[in-house]
């Protein structure tokens, strides 16, 4: 067995000083929360300034293909290696069961195949529940409308006190109007046929829009989890200095994604700011947890129980990130957004949109 020995111990022990770490990490929260609370609330304060005007779809469309670009990219360029390199350390690796299966890529499918299986109940459920009270127009009875004086004086005018009228006109003329009659009735019948199943595809459309929004949160709040402890465990100065910044940086961009998606779900206030909120926090609050655990059980990152928890909770994150980027943003976009099939020039901006979010966190990946 090859023995497990840190690359540069005189560096290392030089770096590690607690007091030093410490009083990054105070500085690491107060920057890290300012920046997450920029990188989400942009995108949605955007939209609301498009909302109302003829660009606001058109924006709002540009913004979650950037997104897009920004998750894809994190969960593959950031996330992932990540994982893989926790649990390819030697600490871990030269223990069983971890040299003996590809963890790192099998908690990955595991995420990827449980944001399915949450993505197929959920909406199977949200297509069962709109389902009933749509029922078959035909059969339907209609009230009239009105107010009580518009109502009588339409019942008088039908004959209501007892007066019957009858039709006059010859055999071929009483036909015709029958049938023009029939006709006009459903064809009315068939126009609210066709409004109530757009309005019921658009009340699914925005329903999926929200639970896609939810997921994607779940996903990230994960990987903000993971960042947040890995930074409070560690006692090495030379480290979390640049970490500081470039993870300033990663919080705008992944903020911006998950704010694109929100701002697309059409949340209320309350709960815009609410996940605005949770997703500006996690990180901050993983970074004290970080302290704590290291405190209380002397674990710093490099032991062999934060590398697995790292590696696991960092995999399964993963997975979730690549399945929500690719299947409920990238497809759903440029395959079934009528938008964007009806006009190139806006796919080919979209395109471009998605090349430049995946751009901008991958060269992230240099410094965190």
């Amino acid at each position: 067995m090859v023995a497990c020995l840190p690359a540069d111990t005189a560096r290392t022990l030089l770096c590690r000083d607690g007091r030093a770490a410490a009083h990054l990490k105070l500085i690491s929260i107060v920057v890290i929360f300012l920046t997450s609370i920029i990188g989400i609330s942009l995108p949605v304060l955007l939209a609301r300034y498009f909302q109302g005007k003829p660009l606001y779809d058109k924006a709002v469309l540009l913004i979650k293909c950037f997104a897009a670009g920004v998750i894809l990219s994190t969960s593959l360029v950031h996330v992932l290696p990540d994982a893989f390199d926790a649990l390819s350390d030697c600490q871990v690796a030269s223990h069983h069961p971890w040299k003996d299966y590809p963890f790192s890529g099998l908690v990955t499918l595991i995420g990827a195949l449980l944001a399915l299986l949450v993505d197929i109940t959920a909406t199977s459920h949200v297509e069962h529940g709109h389902g009933h009270g749509h029922g078959d127009s035909h059969g339907e009875k209609y009230s009239p409308v009105g107010t009580h004086e518009e109502l009588a004086v339409s019942e008088k005018k039908s004959g209501s006190h007892g007066e019957k009228y009858t039709p006059v006109g010859t055999r071929e003329e009483l036909a015709v109007s029958e049938k023009k009659s029939g006709e006009t009735r459903c064809e009315l019948g068939e126009l609210g046929v066709v409004n109530s199943e757009q309005q019921r595809v658009e009340e699914l459309v925005r329903l999926k829009q929200r639970l896609v929004s939810q997921v994607l949160e779940i996903g990230i709040i994960f990987h903000s989890v993971i960042i947040g402890v890995t930074m409070g465990m560690s006692q090495n100065q030379c480290t979390i200095r640049p970490l500081v910044l470039a993870l300033a940086f990663h919080q705008i961009f992944e903020g911006m994604g998950l704010g694109g998606c929100i701002a697309q779900a059409g949340f209320s206030f309350g709960t815009t700011a609410y996940m605005c909120f949770m997703f500006s926090v996690t990180t901050p609050v993983g970074i004290v947890l970080g302290m704590i655990l290291f405190s209380v059980t002397g674990y710093d990152d490099s032991s062999p129980k934060a590398l697995i928890m790292e590696g696991l909770l960092g995999s399964f994150s993963s997975g979730i990130l690549i399945y929500m980027g690719l299947v409920d943003l990238i497809a759903v976009d440029f395959f079934h957004n009528k938008m964007m099939s009806s006009n190139l020039s806006l796919k080919k901006a979209s395109y471009i949109a998605l090349i430049l979010g995946s751009i901008s966190m991958s060269i992230l990946a240099l410094w965190a």
